[in-house]
C-alpha cells in the first residue's frame, strides 16, 4: 500500500513539472507584455469610462496596440497563452502592471494637489494686488 501511495505521489510531481504548452517562436519578452497589458488596462478603463473620447480620435484598443508594440493579434494571443500556462510568470506580470498602475496614480494625484495648491496661490496673489476680500473667484 505504501508503494502505491509512494508510485503515486512520484507520479503526481512529475506531471505537475509538465509543461502545458511549448514557447512561441515569437514570444513577446515579459517586460513588453508588462508595458502591453499596462496599456490595455488603461485603455479599456478609457472605454468603459468615456468611450466617445476613443471613438472621436478613431482610436480601437487592440489594433493601437499591436501598431504601437510592432506584433499582431496571433503573437499577442499566443504569448498571453503561454504565460497563462505558467502561474507564477502570468501573476509576476501582473503584479507589475498593477504596480506601474498604482505609481502612475500616486504621481497624477500629486501633480493634481501641486497644480492646485497653486491656482489656490495665484488666487491668494491676485485678491492682494486687487485689494480684495472677498472669498469667491
Amino acid at each position: 500500500m505504501n508503494r502505491i501511495t509512494l508510485l503515486f505521489i512520484v507520479l503526481l510531481f512529475f506531471s505537475c513539472a509538465e509543461k502545458l504548452m511549448e514557447q512561441p517562436e515569437n514570444l513577446i519578452p515579459k517586460e513588453k507584455m508588462v508595458e502591453i497589458l499596462r496599456d490595455l488596462a488603461i485603455l479599456n478603463a478609457g472605454r468603459t469610462t468615456n468611450v466617445a473620447i476613443l471613438h472621436k480620435n478613431d482610436v480601437e484598443p487592440m489594433p493601437y496596440l499591436y501598431a504601437k508594440y510592432d506584433i499582431d493579434s496571433t503573437q499577442f494571443s499566443n504569448s498571453d497563452l503561454y504565460y497563462a500556462s505558467i502561474p507564477e510568470e502570468y501573476e509576476d506580470i501582473y503584479a507589475k502592471v498593477e504596480a506601474r498602475l498604482e505609481t502612475e496614480k500616486e504621481e497624477i494625484e500629486e501633480n493634481k494637489r501641486v497644480n492646485d495648491s497653486l491656482k489656490i496661490k495665484a488666487r491668494e496673489k491676485k485678491r492682494e494686488a486687487t485689494g480684495t476680500t472677498d472669498s469667491l473667484p
